[in-house]
């Protein structure tokens, strides 16, 4: 069973509609024993990171989520669902992250022209190396995006980027752990062979 978290944060019924198109079965996660039973986790996410950390924290479900990364189920973090696994983010102060994945959360107007406009919002495409969650899309593939932050020094991390003024990090993975800056369940086809290659990765 595929299992989304349910922390206060997020587009849960996007992402479980877009499971069920995929005729793949779904669950909310609203307690620990719910992720520890789980096959495979999506955290979704929307708004300000210390908000969502906080609000994650008091879920009770962080833990069980660490301990399903280290006893290898897959796991899928969505747009700020990505940057919470990163060790830090610079939104409105400095707050730790889950550290599942090395690399920071920075402003895109540390990078990007000052003509573009924040937040990046719309579709942009794909630059990525062969990987397990792209086997079913290919390079130049158009997603859509929403932020205004992005994630920095990820390293050999990054598995795909998207060009907006400047090559963002589009994806990153370590291990069993995956994050999609974009939204895969508003990104048509394209995002919903992201999800179906996902959840074929086994833990």
């Amino acid at each position: 069973m595929v299992t989304i978290v349910d922390y206060g944060v997020g587009n849960l019924f996007s992402v479980a509609s877009s499971l069920s198109k995929l005729g793949i079965n779904s669950s909310f996660a609203k307690s620990a024993d719910d992720i520890l039973n789980a096959s495979s986790v999506i955290l979704p996410g929307v708004g300000a990171f210390c908000d969502a950390r906080d609000k994650l924290r008091n879920s009770g479900m962080t833990e069980a989520l660490l301990d399903a990364a280290k006893n290898g189920k897959p796991i899928l973090g969505i747009c700020l669902g990505m940057q919470l696994l990163l060790e830090k983010s610079y939104e409105f102060g400095e707050h730790d992250g889950l550290s599942l994945i090395g690399g920071s959360v920075r402003p895109i107007s540390d990078v990007i022209p000052n003509d573009y406009k924040i937040p990046h919002i719309g579709w942009n495409a794909l630059t990525f190396s062969e990987n397990a969650l792209f086997k079913y899309i290919k390079n130049g593939d158009f997603v859509y995006f929403v932020h205004s932050y992005y994630c920095a020094d990820c390293g050999e991390n990054v598995i795909a980027t998207t060009e907006y003024g400047a090559p963002l990090t589009a994806a990153v993975q370590s291990g069993n752990v995956y994050g999609v800056q974009f939204h895969p369940e508003k990104s048509g086809d394209v995002g919903l062979n992201i999800l179906r290659a996902f959840c074929e990765i086994k833990g």
